[in-house]
């Protein structure tokens, strides 16, 4: 599927394609501890979880969010605070741990709001990503939306260090993905990575765009 990305989007057409290619709705069970999520960080080596350490996945909700610029959309990123125990310095998605008692959706906008200052209003859901599991043990639900061209970013700086955006089509260009590897623990880690205009982009939330691409370029 090609789309033309720069001033000329076609949001309708793009709205309606990724309605299409994604779920409306978490399938049933898709959250429960039980479940093993299609995607993770797992499908490039490494040794699946067991029954007892899928239990134990914490659930999180992240927001995917396509700011509709005038010059083009782009996908939104932020890069965690250096100073974090966890991920310090990654660049993720807005996102986070869901409580107890609340939906992932409203967790994927609480978060957003907490850390970028995204208002709920200026959010309009285009569907859901497969659940996806982490090599740190989160499952992770990545919630697809259009962000209004007018959102300008107050960060949290407790958490977040900037707040900074990509084109869409070099976010959502597969040919761009590549496997890397690092050490860890004594073990050769392989993940999906990606570059684009100077930021390098790896583990999960390359994994979960990559999903992305896939689902709405093929």
């Amino acid at each position: 599927m090609t789309f033309a990305f720069g001033p000329q989007f076609d949001v309708a057409e793009f709205r309606a394609h990724a309605r299409a290619r994604l779920a409306p709705t978490l399938a049933p069970g898709a959250m429960t501890p039980a479940h093993m999520p299609l995607a993770s960080d797992f499908l490039l080596g490494g040794q699946p979880p067991g029954a007892e350490r899928l239990a134990q996945a914490r659930p999180a909700a992240v927001l995917a969010p396509i700011a509709l610029r005038a010059r083009g959309p782009t996908m939104i990123f932020i890069r965690r605070a250096d100073h974090l125990r966890s991920h310090s310095g990654q660049v993720a998605f807005p996102g986070g741990k869901i409580d107890p008692g609340e939906s992932a959706h409203d967790a994927a906008l609480r978060e957003a709001h907490e850390e970028i200052g995204l208002e709920a209003r200026d959010v309009e859901p285009l569907g859901w990503l497969d659940p996806y599991l982490t090599g740190t043990n989160f499952r992770v639900a990545p919630l697809v939306a259009f962000v209004s061209g007018g959102f300008a970013p107050a960060i949290d700086a407790g958490e977040v260090a900037e707040c900074f955006e990509i084109p869409l089509g070099l976010a959502l260009d597969l040919d761009r993905f590549e496997v890397h590897a690092r050490d860890w623990n004594g073990t050769a880690r392989k993940f999906f990575a990606l570059s684009a205009e100077g930021r390098y982009i790896w583990g999960a939330t390359a994994g979960i765009l990559r999903t992305l691409a896939t689902r709405l370029m093929r």
